[in-house]
């Protein structure tokens, strides 16, 4: 990409001087035929005399004295180089490039003639310097905002890998704590458990690494976690669970969701008073909605050491940086003992 830049503004450069040193040949008036070939390369000395001006400006000037502030020596150096330049042009006109039975050219008259003469050319030659700066201080800016977004980039791909790798020993430590104490209740069932987590930890392990995945394997992975979650509550805990019965493969973030659920398994749920936890997915034309609501029973402060908080803190990070400006996240308390979280995102860029 950078090599395809680079040559594209040379070609840029070629293309703009063929321009310049091809308007010679069309400057005809009524009386006037095309320029030949004596003429035209007399007529090329002073645009051949720009290009000199430009170029020792931008491989050379602008870099070791603008862009080092040492603006004096910048403009003396100009002004040295507008003079030998427009000297050097004065002399090949007058002693090389002498057209054949050509009339003498009058003098400007006086020296209040010579000075509007060294004026109207050192003007053109100062805009040819201008040009120089223009060009090489936005080629410069181009190339500063490119290595900014890419710093930045690199920046937030560390940041989401920094997140990623504070959730997945969050999740498997909550798993393994349920599988844990499943195998007190039904020994059977916790071997399955194992299997299915296994599963989950390749999608964890394999699958997530990927900066998207399908929805379609998002939602597997979240109904199967569920499923294992199901298997430790009590009987008096009421769990309704609305998934798409068919996810489309629109790309997402991978464990997105899981942050939530696993909040609303652990805070949603008391051995002894009665729980609910409400899960509900919907996709439509493009947006994925996503509610969940349950019983609040919020856990000892120093008691409680799983870590849960990390999952709303990385679930806002990892929006800001994946989907800004696409998605809306509220959640809180809702009535004196309910808690609700509802996140909706646009799957697609506008």
């Amino acid at each position: 990409m950078a090599a395809l830049q680079k040559s594209s503004g040379w070609l840029i450069h070629l293309t703009a001087w063929a321009v310049v040193l091809g308007m010679p040949l069309f400057v005809m008036g009524p009386d006037r035929s095309m320029m030949g070939g004596g003429d035209y390369l007399r007529a090329l000395l002073v645009p051949f005399s720009f290009i000199v001006v430009f170029y020792v400006n931008y491989f050379g000037l602008i870099g070791r004295y603008l862009f080092s502030r040492r603006i004096g020596l910048f403009l003396l150096c100009n002004l040295v180089l507008i003079a030998l330049v427009m000297w050097g042009v004065g002399l090949l006109l007058h002693y090389v490039f002498v057209p054949p039975d050509a009339p003498a050219r009058p003098a400007p008259a006086g020296w209040q003639g010579h000075v509007r003469f060294l004026i109207h050319n050192a003007v053109l030659y100062m805009l040819v310097v201008g040009a120089s700066v223009a060009i090489r201080m936005t080629g410069s800016w181009y190339r500063t905002e490119a290595a900014r977004q890419q710093l930045e980039h690199a920046h937030t791909e560390a940041e989401l890998q920094n997140l990623k790798s504070q959730l997945n020993p969050h999740f498997l430590f909550n798993t393994l704590n349920n599988i844990y104490s499943l195998i007190q209740i039904d020994a059977e069932r916790a071997q399955q458990a194992v299997h299915d987590l296994s599963c989950m930890l390749r999608y964890v392990l394999y699958d997530s690494s990927q900066s998207t995945v399908p929805l379609r394997e998002e939602i597997r992975f979240l109904r199967d976690y569920i499923e294992l979650m199901r298997l430790r509550l009590p009987r008096h805990v009421e769990l309704e669970v609305a998934l798409p019965e068919e996810p489309s493969s629109a790309p997402i973030a991978p464990l997105l969701f899981i942050s939530l659920v696993e909040n609303a398994f652990k805070h949603g749920v008391s051995n002894e008073q009665p729980s609910r936890i409400a899960i509900d997915i919907a996709e439509s034309e493009g947006r994925l909605v996503y509610r969940i609501r349950n019983t609040s029973f919020p856990k000892a402060g120093d008691s409680d050491r799983s870590g849960s908080g990390i999952g709303l803190q990385n679930l806002s990070k990892r929006l800001e940086m994946i989907y800004p400006g696409r998605y809306n996240f509220v959640y809180g308390p809702i009535g004196e003992q309910d808690y609700q979280a509802e996140l909706s995102i646009d799957l697609y860029e506008k």
